[in-house]
């Protein structure tokens, strides 16, 4: 077995069933780390950089397409101020998008690979905060909810090394 196969083997898993806050994160990681790679990516051709560049922007953009679908669902069970936040974020991807697909700078990318990583570290969250109550409740303790905001995260998600 080659010393790299583990390493590949770590970048191919894909999550379980069940948890589609996870699921949407890993999309997201997957998506960011795409056009990551397609920052570094030099095919000795300007053109076939450009090129690997738009095909990864194209699959974030089909990704934050399907969040913008689902959440003009009107059956919705994301909060209203989290769905009208998530909504005016979808049109800043796509307004960016379309610049970033005009002219596939690395600076351009990264914006979309910045909010890919936050948005992936806020899903990866919510079911440990929720697995906290239910635990706490389990075990008699009452937890109240507070009414200050989550702080964001503080460090970036690496999607360049195991986590």
């Amino acid at each position: 077995m080659p010393p790299y196969e583990n390493q590949v083997k770590k970048y191919e898993r894909r999550p379980t069933g069940g948890n589609p806050a996870k699921t949407e994160a890993w999309a997201l990681i997957e998506a960011a780390k795409r056009m990551a790679v397609s920052i570094t990516y030099d095919a000795g051709d300007e053109k076939a950089t450009k090129d690997a560049r738009k095909a990864a922007l194209r699959l974030n953009w089909r990704l934050w397409t399907i969040f913008q679908a689902e959440l003009t669902v009107e059956r919705t069970e994301v909060p209203e101020e989290i769905r009208i936040n998530m909504l005016t974020l979808c049109k800043f991807v796509d307004k960016h998008t379309i610049g970033a697909l005009v002219n596939p700078t690395p600076e351009t990318l990264t914006v979309l690979i910045d909010i890919n990583r936050n948005i992936a570290a806020g899903l990866m969250e919510i079911p440990v905060e929720e697995d906290a109550e239910s635990d706490a409740q389990a075990q008699g303790q009452n937890i109240a909810p507070s009414d200050e905001p989550p702080e964001p995260p503080t460090e970036r998600i690496n999607i360049d090394t195991e986590a």
